[in-house]
């Protein structure tokens, strides 16, 4: 699918598990994501279908959909209600998965996208725990604080990554936890 998107010339970057994968975080079992721009959502498509994929637009308005026999391909434009930019996909690094060379999206978007993903109807910690210990020197952790600080699941996953030892939050000085607002929360978790 890779070799569609660089031959028709569309940008594209893996993204999601099999991104965390490929840096080197844990083995994945579902889906691949890419990134896309909104704009070439329709080429991309067509591209593909015209290789021999079997594409659907499907209702929800932020992806379209691809399949290579039974393998599910998403193509999002639109992740964590944020739209996929130029400077998303320069946010990568080209890296060999699976022998095959492609934009892999940066570790610190990574872990953006998934602590955006949280809401009160979805809250797993448990899938962005192994994540955060397997690529945490990788992380720009000021960025995901400053990028999720909107979040209260942001906010609440970071103080529980400070508080196993994943991180450090005295290093984000910045923001909701750094400063008097952590010396706050210290005295109230101990």
């Amino acid at each position: 699918m890779a070799y569609h998107l660089k031959e028709a010339g569309i940008p594209f970057a893996l993204a999601g598990s099999f991104a965390v994968y490929a840096r080197g975080g844990e083995a994945v079992d579902h889906d691949i994501d890419f990134l896309i721009k909104e704009e070439d959502a329709e080429r991309v498509l067509t591209t593909l279908v015209e290789a021999g994929f079997r594409g659907e637009v499907p209702p929800e308005g932020w992806l379209v959909k691809v399949w290579e026999e039974d393998r599910l391909i998403d193509l999002i434009f639109k992740p964590v209600q944020r739209p996929v930019t130029d400077e998303t996909l320069a946010d990568t690094e080209i890296l060999s998965v699976n022998a095959v060379h492609m934009p892999v999206l940066s570790p610190t978007e990574l872990m953006i996208h998934k602590v955006l993903t949280w809401s009160p109807h979805y809250c797993d910690f448990g899938r962005g725990l192994p994540m955060a210990r397997s690529l945490r020197e990788q992380i720009d952790w000021a960025r995901v604080h400053r990028e999720t600080a909107h979040s209260p699941f942001a906010y609440a996953f970071l103080v529980l990554l400070d508080r196993m030892g994943v991180i450090d939050l005295t290093d984000l000085s910045e923001g909701p936890i750094g400063g008097r607002k952590r010396a706050q929360l210290k005295e109230v978790v101990g």
